[in-house]
């Protein structure tokens, strides 16, 4: 299988080439990450300047193409222009730090796999809930076996996984969920700062989610301990609301 490899934590990040290192085993997998840190940028693309990529040898790993972009731009730009061929799947990963709830709105790993099933490529995002790095490998190997699924039994156009796994060892998570997304608006906070020059500003924090509304939600899963795979669909429609404006139609003046 072709595997495109991307992320939003840029070229040198410790679960990129984690789970490079896990499928080129088995895979023919060209890596295309941000030449730095682009973590919360959403679906972002660059528009106003021009993109730059550079092909670069990662150290114990092999070589990847870091581009000064967004990852959206990383995918658009490898399909349309850096690979020979069409990639057979998308992979942006390994996040640390879990993408579930709101934060998929956010998420640059998320928007990765986004524009992969965009193309219409079976695409995933893949986070670890924690940042100490320790059970990338294990990862690795659920995600190894996951694709080979997925390259079985195909995604839908337009729908990709995104797949959120417990910070420790397979044989110690209770399990895999397939989980919905959760809602519930998290607890924001702008600390208001002063410059050296007396100037106001604003740095935007983060209270960390502890308890999740529902077991059947992605946070939900993986607060009990399980790998939590969540379907998003890229058509943002609200086909229940669609039948319900039909009904306003006749009342609403032109």
């Amino acid at each position: 299988m072709k595997i495109l490899l991307t992320n939003d934590d840029g070229i040198y990040a410790e679960g990129l080439w984690a789970l490079h290192d896990h499928l080129v085993k088995r895979h023919t997998v060209s890596v295309v990450a941000p030449d730095r840190e682009r973590s919360a940028v959403g679906h972002a693309i660059t528009l106003h300047q021009p993109l730059r990529a550079e092909t670069i040898p990662v150290n114990g790993h092999g070589v990847g193409t870091a581009v000064s972009g967004t990852p959206a731009d990383c995918v658009k730009l490898a399909v349309v222009e850096l690979l020979d061929t069409r990639p057979d799947m998308v992979i942006s990963g390994i996040n640390p730090g879990a993408n579930i709830g709101v934060n998929l709105n956010y998420s640059g790993t998320v928007s990765a796999a986004k524009e992969g099933a965009l193309y219409g490529i079976p695409a995933l995002a893949v986070s670890i809930h924690g940042r100490s790095g320790r059970h990338y490998g294990e990862a690795s190997r659920f995600i190894g076996g996951l694709i080979e699924k997925i390259l079985e039994q195909g995604l839908p156009f337009g729908t990709f996984l995104n797949v959120n796994l417990p910070d420790c060892a397979l044989r110690d998570m209770a399990g895999i969920r397939i989980s919905r997304q959760a809602v519930s608006i998290l607890s924001e906070t702008f600390e208001k700062r002063k410059d050296p020059r007396e100037k106001l500003y604003f740095w935007q924090g983060l209270d960390s989610q502890t308890t999740f509304e529902h077991p059947e939600t992605d946070g939900g899963a993986l607060g009990e301990n399980y790998i939590s795979i969540t379907p998003i669909k890229c058509d943002m429609t609200d086909y229940d609301m669609m039948k319900t404006l039909k009904g306003w139609v006749n009342s609403i003046c032109l």
